[in-house]
Parts: structure tokens; sequence; C-alpha cells
């Protein structure tokens, strides 16, 4: 397994530089392994001949037909992997994304043919002589139920009783690795309080002894990889190794999202690649010595995703393949040698009133559809919009919008709610109603 800094090569994103940009942009930041949510036959083809390794995707909806019908996986191999192997240096086959979580299904058909899948995909590569590619899938740290310390850690129990001892036995057997998504800013962030910034960023200034194993930690991803080895061991496993499959730190979110920032991000990425490309294998501390395959997450910010603002801002690059920071992926420059970055401003949490409205660079024909769709969610989120109402006026599609997005989302944050509404909107310290013509302002 190579030890060399991967990426994660995701593509939603407007005017995203071309795939052949995208690759001699990588080859340039020297990047060693590259993941992609599919098997893109441009991107494969253009990887010929390059060092760079492979992790490919087979899309979660492709699972069900491909562990059902083991010539659909056949198929599969013969599509995806056989036009641009060995060329193309296709190392790990990811079998769907996340399709073990806490909110699945135990018996859903999905759940129930990912094991049968990654099979009939290593049955078919085996078949045609391809030995040196190995089948996996990826997992979510939300499989595992207790974290801290590691050594108390398990899955949860219905994914502990079902579907994970198939796949680890699958894993185990092919000599495969585990690939699991390990975002220490999400553990942080949703914690502040209690757990340290500089452990989260690989300071070095803080240690934790876990009481269970005596193992000292002196940062929060290798408490978070070690607790999913000791809930594998806890199944009867215990040579299985880890791979990270997403890793990385926002550069901007919103006004409530603490820590996301350039600065948190690059010291976060520069300390990972520093311990990962070190000359001698680190490990963790449960698992010493050992290289730990790593994608950082992502090539370039990515502003077609959906969800909170912290979504769109995990790139390395901007969008027109700049450096969003300076980053060397070898691991060879001193963090001393790189220029001083942009202070921290929201490492603590915000504490005052937010509201949500319509984001402006939205266009307002895109709005009629999503005010109806939210008014039509609750009956009450919208009833001041009506006509002759406080909030009627003024008659605008704009104000309309950001009053039902900011009634929304006052009403079902603590529900979950997030201020996005597909890209509409965004997070305020100002509130929207103050312009409504019945204010007095």
């Amino acid at each position: 397994m190579s030890g060399k800094i991967g990426v994660n090569y995701g593509r939603e994103g407007d005017n995203l530089p071309s795939p052949y940009e995208s690759i001699q942009i990588m080859k340039s930041i020297k990047v060693g392994q590259i993941k992609l949510n599919d098997s893109n036959p441009e991107i494969l083809t253009l990887l010929s001949g390059t060092k760079i390794h492979v992790a490919v995707t087979v899309p979660n909806d492709d699972i069900i037909q491909i562990g059902s019908n083991d010539s659909m996986a056949e198929q599969w191999v013969r599509n995806n992997i056989l036009p641009h192997y060995p060329d193309t240096m296709i190392r790990f086959v990811l079998v769907g994304d996340r399709v073990v979580n806490s909110n699945m299904d135990v018996n859903g058909t999905m759940e129930q043919s990912l094991v049968p899948a990654m099979r009939g995909i290593k049955s078919a590569l085996t078949a045609h002589g391809v030995k040196n590619v190995k089948v996996s899938t990826t997992l979510g740290m939300d499989v595992v139920q207790t974290r801290f310390p590691p050594s108390n850690s398990t899955f949860q129990s219905d994914i502990s009783d079902s579907v994970m001892p198939k796949l680890l036995k699958f894993v185990n057997g092919t000599k495969s690795v585990v690939f699991v998504d390990v975002y220490p800013y999400f553990a942080w962030s949703a914690n502040p309080t209690n757990i340290s910034l500089d452990f989260a960023l690989f300071g070095g200034n803080i240690t934790h002894t876990d009481p269970g194993s005596g193992l000292v930690y002196t940062n929060l991803l290798d408490q978070m990889l070690d607790s999913v080895t000791f809930a594998i061991e806890k199944l009867g496993f215990r040579n299985i190794r880890l791979a990270i499959s997403r890793t990385g730190w926002p550069t901007a979110g919103d006004i409530d999202q603490v820590g996301a920032n350039i600065y948190n991000a690059a010291t976060y990425n520069r300390n990972l690649i520093r311990k990962m490309t070190s000359k001698q294998p680190l490990g963790t501390p449960k698992s010493p010595g050992l290289i730990i395959p790593t994608f950082i997450s992502s090539l370039y910010d990515e502003n077609r995703k959906i969800g909170p603002e912290t979504e769109r801002h995990w790139g390395m690059l901007h969008t027109n393949g700049t450096p969003v920071y300076e980053i060397d992926l070898t691991g060879n420059r001193k963090i001393s040698e790189y220029k001083p970055l942009p202070p921290a401003v929201n490492n603590v949490p915000y504490k005052g009133k937010l509201w949500c409205e319509v984001a402006p660079w939205v266009n307002e024909m895109s709005l009629p559809a999503a005010l109806s769709n939210v008014c039509s969610i609750d009956n009450e989120t919208c009833a001041a919009l009506a006509p002759g109402k406080d909030c009627y006026e003024p008659v605008s599609v704009v104000w309309h919008a950001s009053y039902a997005f900011s009634s929304y989302w006052a009403k079902f944050r603590s529900q979950g709610a997030i201020c996005s509404f597909n890209g509409l909107a965004r997070e305020t310290t100002v509130d929207p109603s103050k312009f409504s013509v019945n204010s007095g302002q």
C-alpha cells in the first residue's frame, strides 16, 4: 500500500478545470493517489501511464443488481476496469459509499446485497487475472456507537449483529482494508468546549491516556481510527487494516459553523500530511508502524454540493485551480517554511442571533418553487405572508422567500434543519423582517 497522500477528486462544481487540466494540476502538486466517486472512463484513460494510484467506486445504485447476479459483476469489471488496467494503476474498487451507516435498514435490499456485490467484483477481477486490486467499501464514523475512550468502542448494535461480521470476514479473507471517513472537524465542532482544538489539529501539546488500554493519544484522528480498530477486534478480527477514504478541514462555513477557516484547514492538512508521509510509518497507538492510505477531501471546492456551507469549502484548490492555501503533499516542506496564514476569527461558537435569508447570488426565477415547497410543509411557516397580514408587504418573491426560509429554519433548526434550501439561502446576523414595509424601517 502506498504512503503517498491521496486526494478525493470530486466534480460537483461549476466551471471546474477539465479532467485533463485537473490531472495535470494533480501531477504538478505531486498527488500520489486519487479517489473517484465513480469509474469515469475519461479520467481513467487520462491517468494511463501516470504513477498515480487510483481508487474507483461502484455507485450505490448498482449494488443490488451486482449483488444479485455474478454476471453483472463480471460485466461491471469488464466495462470499468479491464479497458484501463494495468496501464492505469487502479488499486482499489470501493463497492458503495457509506451504505453501512447508523440509519441503514439492516434488512434492506441494498444493505443485504453489499457483501455479495463485493464478492462478485473480487471474483470477476480474479477470473481476469487482476490480483493486486483490493475490494472494499466506505464506512462513516457513525457506524461506531462508542468512540471515547477508543478501547470502549463498539459498532452500532444492529450493524454489529448483521452486515459488519460478513463485511469483515470478506475483508479479512481477501487481505483488503476497511475504508473509513474520518473527520476530526466534525467531532471537535460538535463539542468544542470539551475537545481541544490543538488536539484536533495535531498540535502535540495535549495528550489523552485511554484508561482501558493505557495507550497515549496526541491527536483526535488517532483516537477516532483506533475506536474503529477496537470495535473491529470486538467482533473477532484482529489484523484488519484501515484506510482513510475522506478527511480534511473546511476553509469556510455558515456563521454558526465554528472553526471552519483557512488557518485551521491548512494547519490540519499540513500536519496530517507530515504524519502520513513520515519515512518510518507512524500508524496509530493501537496499530503502530503501519501505512494508512489517506485521501484528503478534497481537490476542489465544489459549489454544487448541498448541505451546510462547509460542504462547499473542503477544497485545497479554488475552482480555477489556484491554491486556497499553500500545501506540500510530499510532506517534505517544513511547517516553518510556509507563509503566514490569515488569522482564525471563528474558533469560538457564535452566540448571537441568526436568521436565514435568500442568498444574494440566487436567480429569482428559482425562488417561487422553493417558496411554495417550504410553505406547504407547515401551515404556520408562511401564515404571516398572506394578503393583509403583517409580513405580506413588500410583495417581492425575495422578501417572501427570505421570511419563509427564516421562519421554517427557526422552527425546525433544533431538529436538524439547515439554512440552505438547496443552495438558495444563507445565514445572516441581520433580521430580514426589518426590511418589511410594516416594520417601520
